[in-house]
C-alpha cells in the first residue's frame, strides 16, 4: 500500500514540454539533478495536474485545461496567490512554490507534494474501517470545514475576493442563466425547480466567510500513519466568499449514505456509504 494517490500516463494531447519545466523547476530549486519524469493524475474534473519527479524530490504542477475557458475560470494565478495567503493561518493547504507561464504550457503554478491517502469512490486497499472509526474520519473531515469557515479573511488578505452581500442570490441566478444557455428542446425546462429555488431563497447571507466551493472527500489528504487524520485540503481553484451554509451543501450533495436509495448509489464517487 502506498501512501500517496498515484499518478498514471499522461493523456494524449496533454503532454508537458519536458524540457521548459525542467528549466524552470530548477530556478526554484538549483540542487535538482537529472531530467525528470511526468506523470499525469487521473483525479479532479477541471485543472490539470500533473506529478513531476526528480530522483530527490517531487512537484505538483497545475495548469487549466486545454480548450476554450469560461472567463474568469481556471485562474492559476488567482488560485496560487490564494493559496499562498490561505496557508500561514490554514495548515491544510499545500504550499505554492512558484506560478509562472511556459510555452507550450500556458499559466501553471508549481506547489509541494502532499504524501497520504486520497479517498475516492472507496477508501484505499489496506484501509478498512470499523462504524466507530468511520464516524471519526467524517466528523474530522467536516471539522476542517468549519476551521475554514472561521479564518480571519481580513488577517489572511483574502477580502477581495468576494462581492458582497447576495452570493445565495447570484448563485441561484448563476445556475438559471446556464442552464437556460444549455438547455435543448429533449429535456423539462425545470421552471418550478427555478421558481421553486427562488421561492425557497433567503432573504440575506447567514454570513460571508471563505468557503471552498468544492469540498469532498477526494479533494482531502489523509494522513499516511494515521488515516483518521486530514493532513491537507487540495484543488481551490472555486474557492470564494460566501454563505458556509452553501459550502455546506455543496459538500452534502456527493454525500451518499448507505441507507439511500440505488440511485443514489449509482451516483456515489466518495466513501461516505460505509457503515
Amino acid at each position: 500500500m502506498k501512501a500517496s494517490d498515484e499518478a498514471g500516463e499522461v493523456r494524449q494531447g496533454e503532454e508537458l514540454p519536458r524540457e521548459a519545466i525542467d528549466s524552470y523547476l530548477k530556478t526554484l530549486q538549483p540542487t535538482l539533478l537529472g531530467i525528470p519524469n511526468i506523470r499525469q493524475f487521473a483525479g479532479g474534473a477541471s485543472n490539470l495536474t500533473y506529478l513531476v519527479s526528480y530522483p530527490e524530490y517531487d512537484f505538483i504542477l497545475r495548469r487549466p485545461p486545454l480548450g476554450r475557458k469560461a472567463k474568469g475560470a481556471h485562474d492559476m494565478k488567482r488560485e496560487s496567490e490564494l493559496m499562498c495567503a490561505l496557508r500561514p493561518v490554514y495548515p491544510y493547504v499545500p504550499a505554492v512554490l512558484g506560478y509562472t507561464a511556459i510555452e507550450g504550457v500556458g499559466e501553471c503554478y508549481v506547489m509541494e507534494r502532499m504524501l497520504g491517502y486520497i479517498p475516492r469512490k472507496d477508501m484505499p486497499k489496506g484501509i478498512e474501517l470499523n462504524p466507530q472509526e468511520t464516524r471519526q474520519l467524517c466528523l474530522n473531515v467536516i471539522d476542517r470545514l468549519i476551521d475554514l469557515h472561521q479564518v480571519d479573511v481580513a488577517k489572511a488578505g483574502l477580502l477581495h475576493l468576494g462581492k458582497g452581500e447576495g452570493y445565495i442570490a447570484r448563485q441561484i441566478h448563476g445556475w438559471s442563466e446556464r442552464f437556460m444557455q444549455a438547455h435543448t428542446e429533449d429535456v423539462g425546462n425545470f421552471s418550478s425547480v427555478m421558481q421553486w429555488l427562488k421561492d425557497k431563497m433567503p432573504s440575506k447571507d447567514n454570513a460571508l466567510c471563505l468557503i471552498h466551493n468544492d469540498y469532498r472527500f477526494d479533494n482531502v489528504v489523509l494522513d499516511a500513519n494515521n488515516p483518521f487524520n486530514v493532513v491537507g485540503v487540495l484543488d481551490w481553484e472555486m474557492a470564494t466568499l460566501g454563505d458556509p451554509l452553501m459550502d455546506l451543501g455543496n459538500s452534502l450533495a456527493y454525500w451518499v449514505q448507505a441507507d439511500d436509495e440505488p440511485m443514489m448509489q449509482m451516483m456515489r464517487r466518495q466513501p461516505t456509504h460505509l457503515p
